[in-house]
């Protein structure tokens, strides 16, 4: 159990929106009504205050910062607004493939244990059409 040194709070998670507009503009370098109209555009969506303030989390800011890098870098708005949606859709894809490995895997060991425990030398025939033709996998070797 860690515990906290007198004086100090617990620092925030990335997600959480504590920073002001005024912060998150000197953190990026941007200038505040730069940041409204990127949160009008949809490139960036920071909390709200009860009075309607905006907070920026620390991924709010990092993703600020990558927006002017590539505004800099000479890319239009919209060209920024569609990179951020490929590079979202590629993370949600590696996520998709890892948890398809991690059920590959945990498949091949059910499967090899199986083998192990019957005794069995080939695969059960697998139905692959509607025309009654199957197919047998045979493996050489040793599970």
């Amino acid at each position: 159990m860690s515990r906290q040194r007198p004086g100090f709070a617990a620092q925030p998670s990335p997600d959480t929106p504590v920073y002001v507009i005024s912060v998150a503009a000197e953190l990026t370098g941007l200038h505040p009504q730069t940041l409204r109209s990127y949160d009008r555009l949809g490139l960036v969506r920071p909390g709200r205050t009860g009075g309607g303030g905006r907070r920026y989390s620390w991924r709010d800011i990092e993703l600020l910062r990558e927006v002017a890098q590539l505004t800099a870098a000479g890319i239009g708005l919209e060209g920024v607004k569609r990179i951020l949606e490929l590079e979202h859709q590629v993370d949600a894809l590696r996520r998709r493939v890892v948890e398809l490995e991690e059920e590959l895997a945990g498949s091949e060991l059910a499967l090899r244990a199986n083998l192990r425990t019957t005794g069995v030398k080939n695969l059960p025939a697998v139905p692959v059409s509607s025309a009654g033709q199957s197919v047998t996998v045979w493996r050489r070797g040793r599970y």
